[in-house]
């Protein structure tokens, strides 16, 4: 049996000023993939590669090599985690200088996501990808929850990172739900200040934050599989530890299926 092809998208790193302080590699721009990722997708019969960014300013231009390639040789993408999103892509300024984002890896996942749906092959985004899934179908962010939100509770803490946790709804009936046997509530990592404001076209709410309401999990209504979630489920793969928790390995497994029966009838 032919392995499926899982795309991950790139984060990219930028060196920093002087770049002399830092010496190595690191005066180079890098484009890399988080090694928790690659072994959540990782199973029997699947392969992961990461697609590298493609930018105006690079070596390679876009018109010399387009991100509809890679949609039409791989099964699925995965867009990871990373970087805020930029308000300008959603056509906002920065209310902070924190919260500029990156507007280059924006630009470059909104083409990669958009030439797999042109494909039709299923997408999932965790964190940044669920908010940049929003904003490529025209929806807007909360730049900043505690700011925006000051009434939301606390959805990041960088010192407990991936330990940090908290209690979500999903909504009754939906396939998030069903994933875990018809559960209405459930317990997630959390590791973001921003969040899914406006809802992009033709998206639906399949888990909001308890008690504050902010949306944790979206799904297109469109002709193929795209699912968004604003925890990582790499970070709760295999058994969880605690019955509330809403492990990994159920929402990966879903994805892999729309891949293979995608790739079946193709």
């Amino acid at each position: 049996m032919a392995p499926l092809l899982i795309g991950i998208s790139a984060r990219i790193y930028y060196p920093q000023a002087p770049v002399a302080d830092t010496g190595g590699v690191f005066t180079r721009t890098l484009h890399y993939l988080e090694q928790s990722v690659a072994h959540w997708v990782l199973k029997p019969h699947v392969l992961a590669l990461m697609i590298p960014a493609i930018e105006r300013e690079g070596l390679l231009q876009p018109r010399e090599v387009n991100l509809a390639d890679y949609a039409r040789q791989l099964d699925g993408l995965v867009l990871q985690g990373g970087n805020d999103v930029s308000p300008r892509s959603y056509g906002e300024d920065p209310m902070h200088a924190d919260w500029t984002g990156d507007r280059i890896r924006d630009r470059y996942e909104i083409e990669l996501f958009r030439a797999f749906l042109a494909a039709g092959k299923p997408v999932i985004g965790i964190c940044r990808g669920c908010q940049l899934i929003n904003v490529a179908l025209g929806g807007t962010l909360y730049q900043d929850i505690p700011t925006q939100l000051p009434e939301a509770i606390g959805h990041r803490d960088l010192m407990r990172y991936d330990q940090q946790f908290h209690d979500i709804e999903l909504t009754p009936g939906s396939r998030l739900s069903q994933l875990y046997g018809g559960a209405t509530h459930g317990e997630v990592n959390s590791i973001h200040h921003q969040a899914v404001k406006d809802l992009g076209e033709d998206l639906v709410v399949e888990a909001r934050g308890v008690p504050d309401g902010v949306v944790e999990a979206v799904r297109w209504r469109g002709s193929s599989y795209v699912f968004g979630m604003q925890w990582h489920p790499e970070f709760m793969a295999g058994d969880a530890p605690d019955p509330r928790r809403l492990g990994g390995d159920p929402i990966l497994l879903d994805f892999l299926s729309a891949v293979a029966e995608r790739k079946e009838r193709r």
